[in-house]
């Protein structure tokens, strides 16, 4: 792995899976990332969230047979342990399985360099769900624009 003070900021999503039904879409958009340098896997897990609420962790080759994913094979490095899966499976459906992404921002890695060096750190970090942004700008749009009206004067 990278020495810590040269990487780039490192990010997760726990993509749900319903009714264990993976279709492959997005899987070729990810490997472009990782091709383009735009991010670099530094774990990728499956998982399923039994009806007893246990997690479990899956096998490339028992996540489906319709989809190939032998292009992720070696991406599980064990970063994630049994601990963070659960966790992962906290947000999901029973029944239902995920995949857990961690990947590092290599885009950002720059930008964290040179901070680091001018003695900057990140303090915080967070991601705001595409539908929290959308109602926060439906709000401020319906507040800006008068009833019955437009905004342009």
């Amino acid at each position: 792995m990278n020495d810590v003070e040269e990487m780039g900021p490192v990010d997760y999503l726990v993509i749900e899976f319903p009714g264990n039904r993976m279709t492959g879409e997005g899987f070729p958009l990810l490997v472009d990332l990782v091709e383009r340098g735009i991010i670099r896997i530094i774990d990728l897990t499956f998982v399923r969230k039994e009806t007893d609420g246990s997690v479990v962790a899956l096998e490339l080759t028992d996540v489906g047979d319709e989809i190939d994913l032998t292009v992720f094979e070696g991406a599980s490095c064990g970063v994630l342990d049994q601990g963070d899966l659960d966790e992962a499976g906290a947000a999901l459906e029973p029944g239902n399985s995920a995949a857990v992404l961690v990947y590092e921002n290599l885009w950002a890695a720059p930008l964290a360099r040179e901070l680091r060096r001018g003695g900057a750190q990140l303090v915080a970090g967070g991601r705001i769900p595409v539908q929290a942004l959308l109602a926060s700008l439906d709000a401020t749009e319906g507040a800006t624009t008068p009833p019955g009206g437009s905004a342009a004067a």
